[in-house]
């Protein structure tokens, strides 16, 4: 009994709360503009007054509207895209564009920088009888051995090994530098 109580309830509730109520409010609006305005008009960025024209959900032809956009002449700068040469002239500029005097005269591209030293110091050198003859090179705290034709720092080329000096090439800016043996 007292489920079939409650259920009674609960659909009641239900009921109140989906059913349309006969008694709807409508918000009170005001006009809070500081100047009045005419109906039916709004201003454009240029400060002109047009006619408002409001969407029409209507799917019917209006028939003033369409003649109104028929009176529209097109008037164009004279070319025509549909003839070939009817491009408009442009004259030719009298001077050479040039600002200042000075730059009238160019001098040229500007010079290629040279390219950068290598950074790798030669320390000495390893001679076992029966191997290739081996440099010891270091760049920062890092050292590198390495014998004639081998690619050091994965940018050098080691070209020829000299008691005195080694031949070093940079695979990257096509440079070759040969650094002396330093001592310390």
């Amino acid at each position: 009994m007292t489920l079939a109580v409650l259920g009674g309830i609960a659909l009641l509730s239900m009921a109140y709360q989906f059913w349309p109520s006969s008694t709807a409010t409508t918000p009170v609006t005001t006009q809070t503009t500081a100047t009045p305005a005419k109906p039916g008009t709004r201003r454009t960025a240029s400060g002109k007054t047009v006619p408002v024209i409001e969407p029409r959900l209507d799917p019917t032809l209006d028939l003033k509207l369409l003649s109104q956009s028929e009176e529209i002449k097109y008037a164009g700068n004279g070319r025509n895209i549909f003839v070939a040469g009817s491009v408009a002239s442009i004259e030719k500029p009298k001077g050479t564009g040039a600002t200042d005097h000075q730059s009238a005269t160019l001098a040229g591209p500007p010079p290629i920088p040279p390219p950068p030293p290598i950074t790798l110091k030669f320390f000495g050198f390893a001679n076992k009888p029966g191997e290739t003859r081996k440099v010891f090179l270091s760049q920062g705290e890092d050292v590198f051995i390495a014998a004639e034709g081998d690619i050091v720092d994965r940018r050098y080329r080691i070209v020829r090994i000299s008691p005195t000096a080694v031949d070093v090439e940079d695979v990257l800016n096509n440079n070759r530098q040969s650094l002396p043996l330093t001592q310390g």
